[in-house]
């Protein structure tokens, strides 16, 4: 159960405890009076995406793939389009079936290790993370371990002690493997943790592994990341409190006006 507050100007504060997932995110962020509004998880651990959640390697990895597709004779932009949220492997696999996947994933993966320009923290991924306890909270990227220390090495970041990568699972994500296994790895089961995911795959793992989800739309659209019980901008709208044992999550998000949708 998370609690949930919203603030309207002129009107008492009001709060309700409910399940998340059957509050009317879109009557709360459409309502013309709305101005603020909180929403708070609870949750035992903290399931954390890598790329595009914490770290911004985009401009890295669509330099990567669009240099791979070309050199292959594909359209780049297909490639990219499927490259987010997915294991190297399973890209290469859909986009270029007659290839040998795992020689051309060895070339890709070191690819990315060595682009390293333009790969930064994202506002409030730090903070965040220093503000839990590190058996609390997991890594599950679909990078490989070689290339998610690297790009943590690069932002900046500290490498957690617990991570989950994408050569330790059979399946990636849109499969719940990835945070099924790491829920596991902090001894908690998937239904009581929350997920940040910044792609249509990762909340589609998350959420069939059982925990609850909330995307950043920093990939892809707000639009496209509907299956999240929220979506913000980045993790400094994000705060965390560790209290008689359980993580509390305050959502911090803005609105304008009816129809200007989150900020």
């Amino acid at each position: 159960m998370s609690r949930i507050r919203w603030y309207q100007p002129g009107f008492t504060p009001k709060v309700f405890s409910l399940p998340v997932t059957f509050f009317p995110k879109r009557i709360l962020v459409s309502h013309c009076l709305l101005l603020f509004w909180k929403m708070i998880f609870s949750a035992q651990a903290i399931l954390f995406d890598m790329d595009g959640v914490l770290i911004n390697s985009a401009p890295a990895v669509e330099r990567v793939w669009r240099f791979w597709a070309s050199s292959h004779g594909l359209d780049p932009a297909a490639v990219v389009a499927q490259a987010h949220g997915r294991r190297s492997i399973e890209t290469i696999r859909a986009v270029a079936p007659g290839l040998d996947a795992e020689k051309e994933n060895i070339v890709v993966e070191q690819m990315e290790i060595e682009d390293r320009a333009g790969v930064t923290a994202l506002p409030g991924a730090a903070e965040l993370l220093q503000s839990l306890p590190a058996d609390r909270f997991a890594v599950v990227t679909s990078a490989t371990r070689p290339l998610a220390v690297a790009r943590m090495g690069y932002a900046g970041l500290t490498v957690p002690a617990n991570l989950v990568t994408a050569d330790e699972v059979v399946h990636g994500k849109p499969s719940p493997e990835p945070y099924l296994k790491g829920a596991t790895l902090l001894g908690f089961a998937a239904g009581d943790c929350v997920v940040f995911e910044d792609t249509p795959a990762g909340l589609a793992s998350g959420r069939a592994a059982g925990a609850q989800t909330i995307g950043l739309h920093t990939t892809y659209p707000a639009a496209a990341l509907h299956a999240a019980e929220t979506v913000v901008a980045s993790l400094a709208q994000v705060s965390a409190e560790l209290r008689q044992g359980t993580i509390l999550l305050t959502i911090h998000a803005m609105v304008e006006d009816a129809g200007r949708g989150r900020q």
